[in-house]
């Protein structure tokens, strides 16, 4: 029998894609970015809107997906070799920064009374940039962007790495487990996962694709496996599902083919992704506003005038030239998607209060919208508003 009504996923998916275009075209007239679009129709038909979308969580765990996506299509253009020796090159860049932005986060919370977990959670929310907006923004097939993607892609992998580590030290406070065992745990499964997926690229992959590579179809239908396989298998050995699917791409990206699956994978990705960011909209809680919205703008400017300050410092002294660290700076200016993961965690376990979560939900999604807006104005991105800064 066919259920109708506004709660069945046909009817939630009609109201987000349409409502989606709808905002964008008026978007894209008023030069704004179009992940502010996004977010903007899960505000207005989310559970805190007009609840015409009541469950958030399922789009939320579908919108997951695009991430997956997104990160096995950077892996794709990433040869290891190359992965290897930024990611040695970003390591002390991305844990000065860090605790740089934790305190910062700390003095923002202690000055509005806060109490000192809340200041330490709040602190530890702001260390990261968003993997989600620094990919998606990112031309990935332009030759000359190749060295600021590698950047940016480094340090965000480093951001990672310390956000699972964040994670893991609040399920094991609240639970109580042991997070040293649990960290030492991901020490040993980064480099297995890594191991299995080179090897099963090199002596199964390949050839499947050898044999087989004129059936598109196949080809595709096996990226996708591939990529879900990996990516669910970090994620049982105590990484992530983000960080599997990262490595199921760099295992592919000396591979001819791996250019034919960047481009048959994209449209994918982006449905998925239009999911992701109607959720974050969807899922803030509007009543809350008025008493968070003055921290909240204070943290978003801070972060939003301090990240790109402050990565290019880092960057020139790390001999990077002064444009491509500013470009870097300005990429890596917001909130992470992860710091949404630490509120809601720490408020499951009560270790915050809902206005503390909720002031770092609202710092994100400031953050998101100017962020995403200077970007898509002033660098070259997939979705510029002029065909001259427009690169995929």
């Amino acid at each position: 029998m066919v259920m109708h009504g506004t709660d069945t996923v046909v009817f939630s998916i009609f109201l987000i894609f349409t409502g989606a275009a709808i905002l964008s075209t008026a978007a894209l007239y008023t030069r704004q970015s179009l992940l502010v679009a996004y977010m903007l129709v899960g505000a207005i038909f989310g559970p805190w809107g007009l609840k015409l979308v009541s469950d958030s969580a399922v789009v939320s765990q579908t919108g997951e997906i695009g991430i997956i996506f997104l990160l096995f299509l950077l892996g794709l253009h990433l040869h290891p070799q190359n992965l290897l020796h930024m990611l040695r090159k970003m390591t002390w860049i991305a844990v000065i920064s860090s605790l740089v932005l934790m305190g910062v986060g700390f003095g923002i919370g202690f000055f509005f009374g806060y109490s000192l977990i809340e200041c330490i959670i709040i602190g530890a929310a702001m260390m990261f940039s968003s993997t989600i907006i620094g990919l998606k923004l990112l031309p990935t097939t332009v030759l000359h962007h190749q060295h600021t993607g590698e950047l940016v892609i480094s340090i965000l992998l480093m951001q990672d790495v310390i956000a699972i580590v964040v994670l893991l030290l609040l399920q094991g406070g609240s639970a109580g487990g042991s997070p040293v065992k649990e960290f030492a745990i991901i020490l040993l499964a980064f480099p297995l996962l890594c191991i299995f997926a080179f090897v099963f690229e090199k002596y199964v992959l390949v050839k499947l694709f050898a044999k087989f590579d004129r059936i598109k179809e196949y080809t595709f239908l096996v990226s996708i496996a591939w990529c879900l396989s990996v990516a669910k298998l970090g994620s049982l050995i105590g990484l992530s599902d983000e960080i599997g699917a990262f490595i199921a791409g760099v295992s592919l990206a000396a591979s001819p083919i791996s250019l034919y699956i960047a481009e048959s994978l994209k449209p994918l990705r982006d449905f998925f992704l239009v999911l992701f960011f109607f959720s974050i909209g969807a899922s803030f809680n509007l009543n809350y506003l008025p008493v968070v919205f003055v921290p909240a703008m204070i943290l978003a400017i801070l972060m939003l005038g301090i990240k790109p300050v402050l990565y290019r410092f880092l960057l020139t002294a790390a001999k990077e030239t002064k444009p491509v660290a500013w470009e870097v700076g300005v990429r890596l200016g917001q909130v992470s998607e992860f710091s949404l993961l630490v509120a809601y965690l720490a408020q499951q376990t009560k270790l915050i209060s809902d206005s503390t979560s909720y002031l770092i939900q609202a710092t994100t999604i400031i953050t998101f919208i100017v962020s995403s807006y200077f970007v898509v104005l002033r660098y070259p991105t997939p979705i510029a508003l002029s065909d001259k800064m427009r690169r995929d």
